[in-house]
């Protein structure tokens, strides 16, 4: 009986998914005016599909983002983490996504009108390209989004972080801020073929900030931001990091 009931909770939630969220709000995210409204609209479409779908839902700490740029870092668990922090955070936040995902049929639509940057890793003149344009988008006040590990696989841990996101930061001089996802892996995890009913929650922490803009300064930003999502994430330890040092936080 519990196979059936969540089997008939899988293929409910994803037929609301695609009708009330692909169907209805998506095709007025594509074909709002301004971005504003592109993103209220793409926020506001996540939600209802959560909460019809009986899924709850909360967002704590949204006190500790600061008044003006910074990058968001959160931990990656699922195929859903984006469009869930999207729910999460203010629309003023944009997002960094691979380059690969603007080509995906109708997605890559909605998420070039969410006006998303992309990057490309395979290509090292293209990666620094987009890092110098990122550092100057957030230092002309953009904040912005990044999921550091650029993944997620079985078996469920916190996996290591790149240090592109806190190289930006430091350079541009804004703080880093953990945010932590939690329940998205259960939800649809890897491998997956329909939702499985988890609470989900996204959980905002204190800034953190680096001491400089050298190579040691962005490891100990990167080592800081980490330990906090997994000290709150509720996963493993998917690598052997060192205890970061003490990073001065960016605000009280």
């Amino acid at each position: 009986m519990t196979r059936i009931l969540r089997t008939l909770f899988g293929v409910y939630s994803m037929t609301v998914l695609f009708i009330v969220l692909l169907g209805i709000f998506c095709p007025l995210l594509i074909v709002a005016p301004t971005l504003p409204m592109r993103r209220a609209i793409g926020r506001f479409g996540v939600r209802a599909w959560l909460a019809l779908s009986f899924i709850p839902f909360r967002v704590r700490g949204l006190e500790n983002l600061p008044p003006g740029p910074c990058i968001a870092v959160c931990n990656h668990a699922s195929y859903l983490d984006g469009i869930i922090v999207t729910a999460a955070l203010p629309g003023r936040f944009t997002f960094l996504v691979q380059h690969g995902a603007a080509d995906w049929p109708y997605v890559g639509l909605i998420i070039k009108r969410m006006n998303v940057s992309f990057v490309n890793r395979g290509s090292v003149r293209a990666a620094a390209l987009a890092t110098r344009e990122l550092i100057e988008r957030i230092q002309a006040g953009e904040p912005f989004t990044i999921f550091p590990e650029g993944t997620f696989r079985q078996p469920p841990t916190l996996l290591p972080f790149h240090s592109g996101a806190f190289m930006v930061a430091a350079r541009a001089g804004v703080p880093v801020v953990p945010v932590v996802l939690r329940g998205t892996r259960t939800l649809y995890g890897d491998g997956q073929k329909v939702f499985r009913w988890n609470p989900v929650s996204v959980e905002i922490f204190a800034p953190v900030t680096a001491p400089g803009e050298d190579r040691n300064a962005v490891q100990d930003l990167r080592d800081a931001a980490r330990a906090i999502i997994l000290q709150h994430c509720g996963e493993a330890d998917g690598t052997e990091a060192p205890v970061p040092p003490k990073i001065a936080k960016a605000y009280p």
